[in-house]
């Protein structure tokens, strides 16, 4: 295969990456500020669909990128991609531990919307939880981080 097809889904694969966790983001921050369990839920419930996209946004340009640095000759060992690949462990092992939180959070709202669907103080802090809140914020610092390793290699 090419350098090109492999930047190419090199490439791909980061924009699905990226743009599903846009996506789980702004329906997090959509359900924030919701205040009905069943309004929450519903919101909750649509960030599922987006996991399969970042994970396989994340293999897809994890593969083509190693693929694309052995043909192109880059050394596995270079600082700008030695920082890549503590990022991405970074957000692999946060995105677990903050999307736990996160799936117990939609299931106490699925709860509550079965129960009377009435606004709930633990809900809230739930969703307003300052340790997951900063776990998610790092994720998009790290992907934020990556994107511009990427794109200046620093010391190539």
């Amino acid at each position: 295969m090419s350098a090109q097809w492999l930047l190419f889904l090199h490439l791909v694969g980061a924009l699905l990456f990226v743009g599903g966790g846009l996506v789980a983001a702004a329906l997090r921050v959509a359900a924030m500020r919701r205040s009905a369990p069943g309004e929450i839920a519903l919101l909750l419930r649509a960030v599922r669909p987006a996991v399969p996209v970042v994970a396989g946004g994340l293999v897809l340009t994890v593969g083509m990128g190693f693929w694309l640095a052995d043909r192109l000759g880059y050394d596995l060992g270079a600082t700008w991609l030695t920082l890549t690949f503590a990022l991405v462990a970074w957000m692999v092992v946060v995105g677990a531990v903050a999307g736990r939180g996160d799936r117990h959070t939609r299931e106490l709202a699925e709860r509550l919307a079965g129960e009377g669907d009435r606004p709930s103080d633990e809900l809230g802090r739930r969703l307003r939880d300052p340790v997951n809140l900063a776990l998610n914020g790092s994720l998009l610092v790290a992907a934020v981080a990556v994107i511009a390793l990427m794109v200046w290699k620093p010391g190539v």
